[in-house]
């Protein structure tokens, strides 16, 4: 597997993967990749060429990093992909004061296994045109 920082995206391959994970930004490929080519960085998961993950980051470049999306082929999760793309990012981010992200159903574990707790009492809120992803 090779994680990389600095990948090219096709659009067809971005969507196969948004796809797979039933996320409705797949619907709107146009602005998912004008959002993916403007995000602060985009790591990139590949086996034998393959998209098999991805996840972005949104930056003030100094204290602050939100990390939207981070998405792994159901056929490759469970395998340490989302682990590896979410440590590639840390580790760009290592020092930042506040990195932050917003979790759900397995995913919390998931993101708590990786130093990531509640921000104490806080309240998810969004105004949201998709349906869970």
């Amino acid at each position: 597997m090779i994680i990389n920082l600095q990948d090219t995206l096709g659009l067809d391959e971005v969507v196969t993967l948004y796809r797979a994970n039933e996320w409705s930004a797949a619907a709107k490929p146009d602005l998912l990749m004008a959002a993916l080519s403007n995000s602060d960085s985009v790591v990139t998961a590949r086996i034998a060429g393959k998209l098999v993950g991805l996840g972005n980051a949104i930056s003030d470049g100094y204290l602050v990093v939100y990390y939207p999306h981070l998405l792994v082929h159901p056929a490759f999760q469970g395998q340490g992909v989302g682990r590896q793309l979410m440590e590639a990012m840390q580790q760009k981010y290592r020092g930042f004061h506040q990195q932050m992200l917003t979790a759900d159903g397995d995913a919390v574990e998931f993101y708590k296994h990786l130093g990531f707790e509640r921000a104490g009492a806080t309240e998810p809120m969004w105004v949201y045109a998709g349906s869970d992803h």
